[in-house]
């Protein structure tokens, strides 16, 4: 399996301003080739990298006012090991977050799957979201969460993930979130899923079924899309002018709910 992931952004800053970016493809993959150019004004800026204890990695800088470019391009060979289980995970992943308010849904959740376990359970959670939610770009805002994307049964991929980690936290299943890139994707863009603790691994479900599992890229892992963002910015405002994402794939494989899949 040969993965081609590319990003590019143009934006317009205001004034002095701290930026931190989460494009590249997280540590642990079998990168054939990578480039990250960052520009503002024409001028080549270079970012610092930090990598955080998921492999995420995190460029960032501090940037004058200007119109910046950003271009990432990436070549990953084969799948990377699955991500290694931390005990500390199992504890956080567990609590209630900015946008996936478990304790809220705990009765809805324990109504709806008590008694499920392992990939039965997962495909229900899955079905169960993908039937009540519909997918309409835009429909949804940046404050939105879980509860919020129930009740107006219409959201975006962040959404999907966010309303399937809190069920499944609501029934005591440790889950997470992750920021991919995503071969077969229509329309092409950043996508998010969700990740499940259960039978001693991380699964991924993905609730929008808009792209196979198999192909999918990590690039950053965390609690809910509060720690996933591909740019925050603070001190000064900035406009996005231009996003283009790009992901593909040798061979698209074929997927099915009921697979057990883990994100490599």
């Amino acid at each position: 399996m040969l993965r081609t992931v590319s990003a590019h952004m143009e934006l317009d800053i205001s004034g002095r301003t701290s930026m931190v970016f989460s494009l590249a493809v997280a540590q642990g993959a079998d990168l054939a080739s990578e480039r990250l150019s960052l520009s503002l004004d024409g001028r080549r800026i270079e970012p610092r990298e930090l990598v955080d204890r998921h492999g995420s990695r995190l460029h960032e800088l501090i940037s004058e006012a200007g119109r910046m470019t950003v271009d990432y391009a990436a070549e990953v060979r084969g799948q990377s090991s699955p991500a290694p289980v931390d005990d500390l995970d199992l504890v956080v992943y567990l609590r209630p977050s900015r946008y996936c308010e478990s304790d809220v849904l705990t009765p809805t959740a324990r109504s709806e799957f008590w008694g499920l376990s392992g990939q039965v359970l997962l495909s229900a959670v899955g079905s169960w979201v993908s039937e009540r939610v519909s997918y309409v770009p835009g429909s949804s805002r940046v404050t939105d969460g879980a509860v919020g994307t129930l009740l107006a049964r219409q959201g975006v991929c962040r959404d999907y993930a966010h309303l399937v980690i809190a069920l499944l936290r609501g029934i005591d299943v440790p889950a997470r979130m992750a920021a991919v890139y995503a071969p077969g994707l229509s329309p092409m863009d950043f996508h998010a899923v969700a990740e499940a603790y259960i039978d001693g691994r991380w699964q991924i479900v993905d609730a929008t079924g808009l792209a196979p599992r198999q192909s999918l890229v990590r690039i950053s892992t965390g609690r809910d899309a509060a720690d996933i963002a591909f740019l925050t910015n603070h001190w000064a405002d900035l406009t996005l002018l231009d996003l283009q994402v790009l992901a593909i794939v040798d061979e698209l494989p074929r997927d099915s709910a009921e697979l057990a899949v883990q994100l490599r």
